[in-house]
C-alpha cells in the first residue's frame, strides 16, 4: 500500500482494486483510513454496508484498537490479516556495508527476469492474502511477480548482480522528496550472507541521485528479519496499519454450510 495513501491521507478512501478482481475471480474493494485522517467508524460502517464487493481489504491505524470487535458486527465475516509497519530513513543518514569489489547494481528492465526472480524472493512470503480462505495463494505470488514486472517495465527495478547472476531486486517509486521500495529481496540461495544491505545501498544512492530526501518501506509485522535488517541500515519505524478483510460470510462455506472454501491448489 503506496505510503501516501497510509501515512498521508485525510479521507477515508474506497476505490475498486480491477486488478485483484480479475487475479481472484471474484469483486475486491480497498477501504483505507490514513493516519492523518479524522473519519469515524461511522464512515467505514456506511462504505462497508454499501458495497457490493465480496472482499472488502480495509487498512487502518493501529492505534485505533477498538475498531476491530465493531467490524464483527457490520453483516460480514472480519479476517485479521496483517499489521503493516512502515519505515523511514533518511537519505544520505544510512550505515552502509562496506564496499564489495564483487557486487555492482544496476537498473532491471527485463519483466520476465524481475517476475522470475520475484517468484523465488516472495515464495514464502506471508502476506495478508494467505488469510483469507476465498483467495488463492498461487495467484496473489502472481500478483507481486506482475507488480515488479511492471515496475521494470517503467525503469522502476535496480538489480545487485556479482557479475554471473542477479542475486536480489528492488522495485521503487518516486514521487516528490520521497522513494518507496516496493518489494525488494535476496534470492534464497544467496540469503544469509549480508547481501541485503548492499541492495538498501543501492536504493538511497538512487534517491540521493535524483535529489530525494527520504527513503520509505513497508512490510508485515511478523516479517521482524527484514525489520532488524532496515533497523541496523538506519531506518526508523514511523506507522503501524491493520489490515481486514471484510467477507461475505456466506461465501466462506460450502454447501452444507459447514466446511470453508479453499481455492484448488492451497
Amino acid at each position: 500500500m503506496a505510503w501516501q495513501d497510509v501515512i498521508e491521507a485525510r479521507a477515508v478512501r474506497t476505490l475498486p482494486s480491477p486488478l485483484e478482481s480479475a487475479r481472484f475471480g471474484r469483486p475486491v474493494e480497498r477501504l483505507t483510513v490514513g493516519a492523518a485522517s479524522e473519519e469515524t467508524l461511522d464512515a467505514i460502517r456506511e462504505a462497508v454496508l454499501e458495497s457490493a464487493a465480496d472482499v472488502i481489504v480495509l487498512r487502518y491505524p493501529a492505534e485505533r484498537v477498538g475498531w476491530f470487535a465493531e467490524l464483527t458486527g457490520l453483516g460480514r465475516t472480519a479476517i485479521f490479516a496483517d499489521c503493516l509497519m512502515y519505515w523511514s530513513l533518511r537519505a544520505g543518514r544510512g550505515r552502509p556495508p562496506a564496499p564489495s569489489p564483487d557486487l555492482r547494481t544496476a537498473p532491471l528492465s527485463d519483466p520476465d527476469a524481475v517476475g522470475a526472480l520475484v517468484a523465488d524472493i516472495f515464495a514464502v512470503y506471508g502476506n495478508h492474502y494467505l488469510a483469507d480462505p476465498l483467495l488463492d495463494p498461487a495467484a496473489a505470488l502472481e500478483g507481486y511477480q506482475e507488480w515488479a514486472a511492471r515496475s521494470a517495465a517503467e525503469g522502476s527495478c535496480v538489480a545487485l548482480d556479482d557479475g554471473a547472476q542477479v542475486l536480489g531486486i528492488a522495485t521503487l517509486e518516486d514521487g516528490g522528496p520521497r522513494t518507496e521500495i516496493l518489494l525488494a529481496g535476496v534470492i534464497s540461495a544467496a540469503q544469509g550472507r549480508g547481501l541485503y544491505a548492499h541492495l538498501l545501498k543501492a536504493v538511497e544512492d538512487h534517491a540521493l541521485a535524483r535529489g530525494g530526501s527520504e527513503v520509505v518501506i513497508s512490510t508485515q509485522s511478523h516479517n521482524t528479519r527484514v525489520q532488524r535488517a532496515w533497523a541496523r541500515y538506519g531506518f526508523v519505524p514511523v506507522q503501524a496499519h491493520v489490515t481486514v478483510h471484510l467477507v461475505r460470510t456466506a461465501l466462506l462455506r460450502s454447501a452444507d454450510g459447514t466446511a470453508p472454501l479453499r481455492p484448488a491448489g492451497a
